[in-house]
């Protein structure tokens, strides 16, 4: 059988009344700013790996004055190892706006939710859809893979005339109501069951219409992006660990990779690590040692991290009050955002390797 849009929202309806997901936390009280911060977590990031962040999260700022009044640092914080730091500062800036510009009330145009920092089309849909009752389509990962194995529609989802086509194709599937449930259901579909690999068709609802099943294509559906030269960046980082266990970390520019985190600090060489070194640490006791790389991911590139601990006495006198350095005490660890990699080579250092 041929697939067909009208047919999509009966068979997921039915499916998400019996096997999908309705006890996640933002469901619970879906108001449009829970969903939203929920939405930005969710972004490249498993359900199981954000509930706890958006637990904690939400019970920290539990309104969306809440948010706009803490200083980013404390966003950084709470948002520390989920990566992706560019959502927590855009979440924190589009809380103020909506202070600023919208009387504190979530917008409740597409146009207008879009215009916030850090959401786009889909996001500003699947907010207003799903706290909302808006119909407005959705296009994220899984929907994309959803679409693109029931209608056959081969090319990188990201490329312009592909992602037209699959815009098209949600905004035909929807149906006229029950909008949140629809939207909460084709999610759940691409992340429970149409998943990347090993999809399990044979509880699929969709699956008796579906071309990629139909022609055993679902492994080549949705077609995978044009592979990119991978890129691997070397930084030399300084772990100045203090007599009384504190080491030295930096706050780093608010923008870019880990911006607004505070992490070691980082040079081009191990030249610049020992002349700074030289110029800024009072009472070095002994040579530095050089610790094994510790290699990160990112999604473009891949970064090699090479850690030089040196003990000293602290800053000298020179470094002026107003830098960005500080001492961070891990036995009691200050609320400040630390990447990943920062953190656990912290933890490593003060287990003593």
């Amino acid at each position: 059988m041929k697939p067909d849009a009208a047919r999509v929202a009966p068979a997921l309806l039915e499916w998400f009344d019996r096997a999908g997901r309705r006890h996640l936390p933002w469901q619970c009280d879906p108001t449009p700013y829970r969903v939203w911060v929920s939405e930005i977590m969710l972004q490249q990031t498993q359900v199981a790996t954000v509930m706890p962040y958006y637990e904690r999260f939400i019970a920290r700022f539990p309104a969306l004055s809440d948010l706009a009044a803490a200083p980013l640092e404390e966003v950084l914080y709470l948002w520390s190892g989920l990566g992706y730091y560019a959502r927590a500062r855009n979440l924190h800036r589009a809380a103020q706006t909506i202070i600023r510009e919208h009387d504190g009330l979530f917008p409740q145009t597409l146009a207008a939710v879009q215009a916030l920092p850090g959401i786009g089309r889909s996001t500003a849909g699947a907010i207003l859809a799903l706290a909302a009752e808006q119909r407005h389509p959705i296009l994220d990962g899984n929907v994309r893979r959803v679409l693109a194995r029931f209608f056959g529609v081969a090319g990188w989802p990201g490329a312009p005339a592909v992602e037209r086509r699959l815009w098209a194709l949600a905004e035909s599937c929807m149906p006229r109501d029950r909008i949140a449930a629809y939207t909460q259901a084709i999610m759940d579909l691409g992340a429970t069951v149409c998943v990347r690999s090993k999809p399990a068709c044979a509880v699929c609802p969709l699956s008796i219409r579906c071309v990629a099943r139909a022609e055993r294509r679902q492994a080549q559906l949705p077609s995978p992006r044009p592979k990119r030269v991978r890129t691997r960046r070397i930084r030399h980082c300084l772990i100045a660990l203090r007599e009384d266990g504190a080491v030295l970390l930096e706050k780093r520019a608010p923008s870019g990779v880990w911006g607004g985190l505070h992490g070691l600090p980082e040079f081009d060489d191990q030249a610049a690590v020992d002349a700074w070194a030289g110029r800024h640490l009072a009472g070095v006791t002994e040579p530095g040692s050089a610790w094994p790389s510790y290699h990160h991911a990112f999604t473009h590139f891949d970064l090699e991290l090479r850690p030089l601990v040196l003990r000293c006495a602290g800053l000298d006198d020179a470094v002026a009050d107003g830098s960005e350095l500080r001492w961070y005490d891990p036995a009691r660890p200050a609320k400040v955002g630390l990447a990943a990699p920062v953190a656990a080579l912290i933890a490593a250092v003060s287990r003593g390797g």
